[in-house]
């Protein structure tokens, strides 16, 4: 019930909540933490660099089809997130202590990082994979918050939106991303054989 309340200006009673504990618990060393992290995923790094660079790497293991995934779902995912930040508006936390764009639902960091995570995963199938991307979005989402950027529920929708588009994708592009996955796979136990 508590994530159900409102506050009347499109806030919940757990946004709040979760924002006060935020600044209440902020230190150096996480505030230094969370500066990196919008750094890494936002920005140049995170729009351009990261998806770029592993596009060539994913071409240069001939793997175009991963390649082409992973553009087009980081794409598509700031893509759908700059059009839910125009219809909801959503007004940013006051406290908030980084430079950050138009409105704060969803969290386009968090987004970004659940879009890098599930395509990764779906490219390179393997539980550590899983793991490691779930927990970098979970990072992501605690930088936004103790930066105040964004609320509680702006990172959980943001998650959900870059999974979301990932997933989608995935579902379009199944067959020859499985496809590549088994030849690269051929590929590499021919070279150890």
């Amino acid at each position: 019930m508590l994530v159900m309340s409102s506050s009347g200006d499109n806030r919940f009673a757990i946004d709040e909540a979760w924002a006060e504990f935020m600044v209440s618990v902020r230190t150096p060393f996480g505030e230094w933490f969370s500066y990196v992290m919008n750094a890494v995923g936002g920005g140049v790094i995170g729009v351009f660099i990261v998806p770029v660079g592993a596009a060539i790497v994913l071409l240069i293991v001939r793997r175009p089809w991963g390649a082409l995934y992973f553009i087009v779902a980081s794409a598509a995912s700031a893509g759908v997130v700059q059009v839910l930040k125009h219809l909801f508006g959503r007004v940013r936390p006051e406290d908030m202590i980084v430079v950050s764009d138009f409105g704060s639902f969803p969290s386009g960091h968090v987004a970004n990082a659940a879009t890098i995570a599930v395509v990764i995963g779906v490219i390179v199938p393997r539980a550590w994979v899983w793991v490691v991307g779930a927990v970098y979005t979970a990072l992501m989402a605690f930088s936004r918050t103790y930066l105040g950027a964004h609320w509680l529920t702006d990172t959980l929708g943001g998650a959900l939106a870059g999974a979301g588009v990932a997933l989608l994708l995935w579902a379009a592009l199944a067959g020859p991303l499985e496809r590549e996955r088994v030849a690269w796979g051929e590929r590499r136990r021919a070279l150890v054989d």
